[in-house]
Parts: structure tokens; sequence; C-alpha cells
């Protein structure tokens, strides 16, 4: 199994890293990781070349993404809530699936073949909701062929206790991985 995971969070050691580090202690199989503050991957400029090609005329390291999108599995976002919003540079990354978009509205293509799984892990500690940033992470998802998504595995209270010692967040990331790997007895 090959599982996607975009990292929206900015802090390598930081409350988003630390949930995620409990989610892949019980994942099963392979993972690449894009870390949306280091990754070298610049947001969609709207030049509307997907429309009528394949592919997008932006060469950076979402053509990595692009490719392992293409034989993945799973999809997983891990993002922080900045203002009840996954990060900006996760979204950079976000608009940079329009060529799915066009693929199908403009040339009538499937874009990915192969549907996936997919979760969200959110942190955060401050006094907004998370409804925006989940809605957001869907559409992501299923825009990368998610089609089978987990409950949002949220430790939302990072400024009172740290997510990995969230007990409650933690021990939900686990059955998240669990759905991933597909054993069924972890996810109830």
């Amino acid at each position: 199994m090959k599982t996607l995971i975009i990292n929206g969070s900015p802090h390598v050691h930081g409350d988003t890293a630390a949930l995620l580090e409990h989610f892949l202690a019980h994942l099963y199989g392979d993972y690449f990781m894009v870390r949306a503050y280091t990754a070298a991957i610049s947001p969609c400029v709207d030049c509307r070349r997907c429309r009528t090609e394949s592919g997008c005329v932006i060469e950076d390291e979402m053509q990595m993404v692009y490719r392992y999108l293409s034989c993945c599995d799973h999809v997983v976002i891990a993002s922080p809530v900045y203002f009840s919003e996954l990060t900006g540079k996760l979204l950079d990354i976000g608009s940079r699936l329009q060529v799915y978009d066009a693929m199908q509205q403009f040339q009538q293509k499937t874009p990915l073949r192969r549907t996936k799984k997919g979760v969200l892990l959110l942190t955060g500690g401050g006094d907004g909701s998370p409804e925006k940033a989940c809605s957001t992470a869907r559409c992501l998802l299923h825009r990368m062929g998610a089609e089978q998504l987990y409950p949002p595995v949220c430790s939302l209270h990072t400024d009172q206790i740290p997510a990995r010692e969230d007990q409650a967040a933690c021990m939900v990331a686990q059955r998240a991985a669990a759905f991933l790997n597909g054993d069924a007895s972890k996810d109830a």
C-alpha cells in the first residue's frame, strides 16, 4: 500500500508533526510526504493550459505529487488550523489540483482512475472552528481521488495540551491508520 501525505505545517516538531508521527506509527506500507513549507511547489497561476492539454505547465515538485497520486492507495492531509482554515502553503498545493478539474470538465477525461481512501489530521489551539478547514480538505481529498473518507482526526486544544499528549486524538489517529490499513476490527 502507498500513501501520499501532504503536511501543511511549518513546524517540523510541532503539534501537527506529533499527531502525524503517532498516525504513521500505525500505518502499513510506504508513504511519500510533501511538506508544504519546504516543497518547491508554486500555486496555480490560472494559465488555463490544462483545459486543452494534459498536465500542468509549471515544472516543479508538484510533478512528483501527480505521479504518486496516479499510483497511491491513500491520501492524508495534515494541517494546523489557521483562522479556521488549512494553511496557506497547503492551499497553494491544493490549487494545483485544478489540473484534474480541467481534465474532467474540458477534456472529458477521467483524471485519476484509482480510487483511494482519505484521512484528515487537524491541530489547533485557537478559538476558531475546524468546519471550514474540514470542508476544504474534503474537497481536496475528493479531487485527489479519495472517495472513502475517515472522520477528521482533531487535536484542537493544543494551547492547553500538546497533540502528543492528547490521548483521545492519538487514539482516533490510530483508528484512522487502521482504516487505511483495511483493519476493520480496529476501526470500530
